[in-house]
Formats: structure tokens, sequence, C-alpha cells
């Protein structure tokens, strides 16, 4: 056999070899690094892309244990009943017979085994794999009924703050690493109406207030998450770097992600999938792990306004353990609503503090071309003041609470100095970027009354920001871009959901976000629908088609 026939045998041996035959090996990323050393964001030079503490391969031997011989050929059999299609079509698809729970359980661990172990497509998004998701699935299969929720038999990822019974909840951190708590109140939600948890995603560590160097997505425990539409050129967004970036490689039907400032729509923006911060107060916060109790919400992260509501109905219920959600809406089928949305008669605030971003003018053509009617107004200058001390104080209160409720036994730390002390014990691993803010937090004093006054301030002040404008103008909705009005939505308790506008001539994702008033989550969902459905802007991204 000659030197050329030799090679073409060996390439097509390599090739019939499934996926699940293959481990993950680290590599020198060296390389890499130095790439990114001159980037034009100083958040994205990076000093490391994979974790010095996760074993991909343990997480892999979690997804291959329950493939039972599910093939390259299964994959790409089932891809055109799966790929770009939301949870209606795929309940569709199921009901017709073409796909069952448990095939679409084990396409996605697939997909997530196929990306995840290629050193070239790998985005460290996935941190921990349920090993039981294959197991429900073949329950739901079982069971499903007429009257289900369309969440159920649904694969749906969590970011790794939110508690769920069988796999650690780490926000990230070494301190966490092994902290095994009981279901989040809206995991119990889920799982009552048949959702599978498939897994836990990456974050930037503790919701991205640790360290004012650390990159968005960037975690001790999941390495560095890297954004689908470029990885190493576009950031990620933070801190539910990896609920968004999973959703845009489509490794789930929907994912959970939560937002104190910015953390839903800053990367679902970034990953060019739809992302809801609802009303403070609409989901709740037990069992998660805390930044801010006053400004803290879960949300969902999708790729359809369509996904988005069925995942937000399926979280939702008053909680007796955060007083937050007394009395809120319940129960509500926001996805029955959407058929019909239009635009027509809207009224919408254009900042316009934002005319000098093409696609936010070419977005708000758009919607007046739909009927919306557009009314640009001069944005009051708020610079939330004492904004960061607001969420120091809460979280220097709220986490050594959460510590105590919900931590495992084994993990010994119950406050942020002896969280930051641990850390300090072996800062190249633990935090490689710092710690500053944890050390700012440690060393704030603040009175309960002057904790009172600041959080009223804030809240005032960020509820006249939107309210003058809303009240003279008659607005239904203000339009800003990706998360630039996060911490003011934050601070006012406002809905916002991001919606994919298009893409920087760079191929860098952008959302348009729409600002509501408190619990108008049903209106926001159909001004997105009708957006969404008439724009179809949104586009996967080339490399995980």
């Amino acid at each position: 056999m000659n030197k050329t026939a030799l090679t073409l045998m060996l390439i097509l041996l390599v090739c019939s070899i499934e996926p699940a035959h293959s481990q993950w090996i680290p590599y020198d990323e060296t390389e890499d690094l130095v790439q990114n050393a001159n980037h034009p964001s100083p958040k994205m030079r990076y000093r490391l892309i994979q974790s010095r503490l996760l074993d991909k391969n343990k997480i892999m031997t979690a997804v291959t244990d329950q493939l039972n011989g599910f093939t390259e050929e299964d994959y790409l059999g089932l891809k055109p009943f799966i790929l770009g299609q939301d949870i209606p079509s795929i309940q569709t698809h199921i009901r017709a017979g073409k796909l069952t729970y448990e095939k679409l359980t084990q396409w996605y661990l697939y997909r997530i085994f196929k990306y995840e172990n290629d050193r070239s497509k790998a985005l460290n998004c996935i941190i921990s794999i349920n090993p039981g998701a294959v197991s429900e699935a073949r329950l739901r299969d079982r069971e499903r009924s007429a009257g289900d929720h369309p969440v159920y038999g649904m694969p749906v990822l969590l970011k790794d703050n939110v508690g769920m019974e069988g796999l650690p909840t780490t926000a990230g951190a070494v301190a966490l690493i092994n902290n095994h708590t009981p279901d989040a109140f809206i995991v119990e939600r889920m799982k009552e109406k048949g959702a599978i948890i498939l897994g836990k995603t990456n974050l930037s560590e503790w919701a991205n207030y640790l360290s004012s160097a650390c990159p968005n997505g960037y975690s001790a425990v999941g390495g560095q998450t890297l954004n689908p539409y470029g990885r190493r050129k576009f950031d990620t967004g933070g801190s539910s770097s990896g609920s968004g970036a999973s959703m845009a490689a489509t490794y789930a039907t929907a994912a959970v992600g939560t937002e104190t400032s910015g953390s839903i729509l800053s990367p679902s923006s970034a990953n060019s999938v739809v992302g809801l911060k609802p009303t403070v107060g609409l989901l709740s916060r037990s069992g998660i792990v805390p930044l801010s109790g006053t400004l803290d919400t879960p949300g969902p992260i999708t790729r359809s306004i369509t996904d988005n509501a069925i995942l937000l109905s399926a979280m939702c219920g008053e909680d007796s353990t955060d007083a937050a959600t007394k009395d809120n809406p319940k129960d509500i089928a926001y996805w029955k609503d959407l058929e019909g949305s239009t635009l027509k008669g809207i009224r919408f605030g254009v900042s316009k503090s934002f005319l000098t971003d093409s696609l936010y003018v070419a977005t708000v053509a758009r919607i007046v071309a739909l009927g919306g009617i557009a009314i640009e107004f001069e944005p009051e200058k708020s610079l939330l003041e004492k904004f960061s001390t607001l969420l120091s104080a809460d979280m220097k209160r709220d986490l050594p609470a959460y510590l105590d409720r919900y931590a495992s036994e084994d993990i010994k730390y119950r406050t942020v100095a002896e969280i930051a002390a641990f850390n300090r014990a072996d800062s190249l691993i633990r935090i490689p970027y710092g710690q500053t803010i944890f050390d700012g937090m440690i060393a704030l004093e603040i009175s309960q009354e002057e904790l009172l006054q600041l959080r009223s301030k804030l809240h005032s002040d960020a509820v006249s920001y939107f309210e003058k404008p809303m009240a003279e103008h008659q607005l239904d909705a203000i339009l800003s871009v990706a998360n630039r009005n996060a911490g003011l939505a934050a601070a006012a308790w406002y809905p916002c959901l991001t919606v994919p506008m298009g893409y920087r001539e760079s191929g860098e994702p952008v959302g348009i976000t729409f600002i509501a008033r408190p619990f108008e989550e049903a209106k926001l969902l159909r001004m997105g629908y009708a957006f969404e459905q008439s724009s179809k802007l949104r586009q996967p991204p080339p490399e995980y088609r």
C-alpha cells in the first residue's frame, strides 16, 4: 500500500470514530493567551481559558454514560426536528412520533460532547451534567398526557448559582466546589411541570462581583466561557455567560440565568438570544446564591420569545420563604397571548443618547414601520451614586444568610471575610484576577439606617428616570441597547426584555431592550414577539449550525 493510500485510510478511520469514544486532553493555551494580550477590550486579555480545577472528562463521562449507543447518524437524523425549533414545534414532533423526550435529551447531550470536546469549538459553558437526565426523560415519555405544560420533557440548563439537588451549586467559586443543596424554589416549580434539568452552566464568578479585573464569563471552577459568535474575539457578557453561550450553541431547549444589574441582559445580547429580567418579586430567589436581596432575580434565557414565555411561566409561584414574591402574579400562561401580537399604536420612548448607534436607529425605524410610535426624549443624567455600596452591603449580609440556610455542612466558610481569606491562601488557582470587590466589601461599614436610606434613594431616583418620560409622553415602553440601562432598571425593579436586533460589521451580536413598568412581563413579551416575528434577525453562530 502506498503512502497516499495509507494516509487516506487513516483519515477515514478517524472520521468514523464516534465523538463518544474521544477524551478531552488539556492543551497548551499559551498561543491563545498571547493572541488575546492586545485585545481592544482589557476585560478580554485573558490569563487563562481552561479551568485548572474542573475535570472535563468527568463531565463527559456523565454524558457518555447516558448516550446508550446514540450515534452520529442518530444525531444527524434528528437534527431537523430540534435545531432551530422552538418548544411548541419540538412538542409537535414528539406527538407525531418523530422524536421522544429520551432522544431529545440524548441529542443535546451528544451535541454538548461533540462541541465541548473539540478544542476549536469548546465554549467552557458547562460546569456539570445531571447523570439522571435521560432516565428522567424516559419517565416523561411514559407519563406524558394531553394537559402537560409545554415545558414538560424539555431539557433546561441552570446557571450554577441556582440550587439543584444532586449537583453542586458553586457560583463558580472554589470555596463552594462541594456545595450540595436542595432544589431552589424555581427548580421545584419547573420539575413539577415536568422539565428536565440537564445540568449547570458556567458564570462570572460570584455573579461578577468578585474582582474589577475579572473578565465576563470567568470562574475558577469553570474557566473562561467563550462566545460562539467569536471565540476570544467577542465578549460573552456576564454574569449568566454560560447560559447565554449554551443557548446560542443549542445545548438545551432553554436556560435559567440570574440578574442583579445586567447579568441576563448582557450575555443574552452578546450571544444573540432572548433574555428576560423580570420584575423583582415575580420569581423566587430562594435557594439561589445571592448578590443583592434588594435587586436579585432569576429569569429565562432562550432562543425565542415563545420559549422565554414558556420558561417564565414554568418558574412562577409565590414563595413563603421569599417575601418579595408575596401577592405576585402567578399561573399566567404567558405563551398563550403571543399570537396576534402587534406593535401598532404602541408608544416607545427613544433615548437620544443612543441615536449614534446605527443598529438602534435602524431598529427604531423598523418598529415605526410596524406601526409603533417612536417618541424621542432626552434622558435625565443619573449616576446611581453609591450603587456599588448597596450591592456590597447586601452581599455582605445576604451571602452569610444563604450559607447558613442552604450550604452543605462541609462548607466551612460562613462570611465574605472567611471566603476571601480562603482565596488568598492559593490566589493563583482561586483568584487569578484578584478579589478587589470582596476586599472592599469586607472594609465597608454602613449602618442599617444608612442602608435603608440608600436603598430608598436609589429606587426613587431610578423610578424617576423612567417615569418622567413615560408619564410625559404616555409611553408603553422605553427602548434601550443590550444592558445599557440595566442598573437603573434594577434599582427601579422594572422588567426588561432583550431581543436580537442584528450584528455589528464585525459580526458581534447586539440586542434591543424593551423596558416597561413592574409586572408588565406579558406586555413586554408581546412586544418582543411582534418584533421578533416580523424581523427574524437572529442568526445562529456559523460554527454551531
